[in-house]
């Protein structure tokens, strides 16, 4: 399995089902520790993106979450929007492009990994987070870390992103005893701590997406 424009275009819809499902869960971390409208504002960004997304011909899999990225920052207000418009612009922008790539070697899952690491990048440059700040990044950053550790081990793209969707949950997880050093939950000082974090939060979903569409 190659990470195609139907499996890009699969993500998204996946990464907006789950957003609605979970809008209230998310909504509910951020009223403890944020502003309280982390969930609303991811489900009105990939409703948006799932719009921009209707009668698009995109010329592969980069173009569908170029397209995302753009549509996340214009459309979602906070801090996420920009963070995670920046992501799916980076991811898009690393992966290859058909009218360029030799067809011989598609987006596998080393090309898919590194592609991912650069939507990290991104994020970490915009929001000047690092690991243990209690942010996106406490998710993305094992994500990222066994994706490739999966696939530098020969394993196939759903075996991959099933790999960096348990980081992601785990890293998620690991956030509930951080105090917070970024963003509006910073305010709090010591009584961010007790708190998962909603920002890690939907970013273990949107890998646990990544892997379902995978799987099946």
């Amino acid at each position: 399995m190659d990470f195609d424009t139907p499996l890009a275009e699969a993500w998204v819809r996946a990464i907006a089902a789950a957003v609605e499902k979970e809008q209230g869960r998310l909504t509910e971390l951020d009223s403890a520790i944020g502003d309280g409208d982390h969930g609303s504002n991811l489900r009105r960004g990939f409703s948006a993106a799932l719009a921009a997304l209707d009668g698009l011909r995109p010329a592969g899999p980069g173009a569908v979450l170029t397209k995302v990225g753009s549509t996340l920052i214009s459309k979602v207000g906070g801090a996420s929007g920009p963070l995670y418009g920046k992501a799916f612009r980076a991811i898009g922008a690393a992966l290859p492009d058909p009218a360029l790539a030799d067809p011989t070697d598609p987006a596998g899952p080393a090309a898919v990994a590194e592609a991912l690491a650069a939507g990290l990048d991104a994020v970490r440059t915009l929001g000047k987070a690092v690991p243990g700040d209690k942010t996106i990044v406490d998710a993305y950053t094992p994500a990222v870390a066994a994706f490739r550790a999966a696939a530098g081990a020969g394993a196939t793209l759903p075996e991959a992103a099933a790999a960096a969707a348990e980081a992601a949950d785990q890293g998620a997880r690991d956030t509930v005893p951080l105090q917070a050093r970024k963003g509006r939950a910073s305010y709090l000082g010591e009584r961010s701590i007790g708190h998962q974090d909603p920002g890690a939060t939907s970013t273990a979903l949107l890998f646990r997406a990544l892997a379902d569409v995978t799987a099946s």
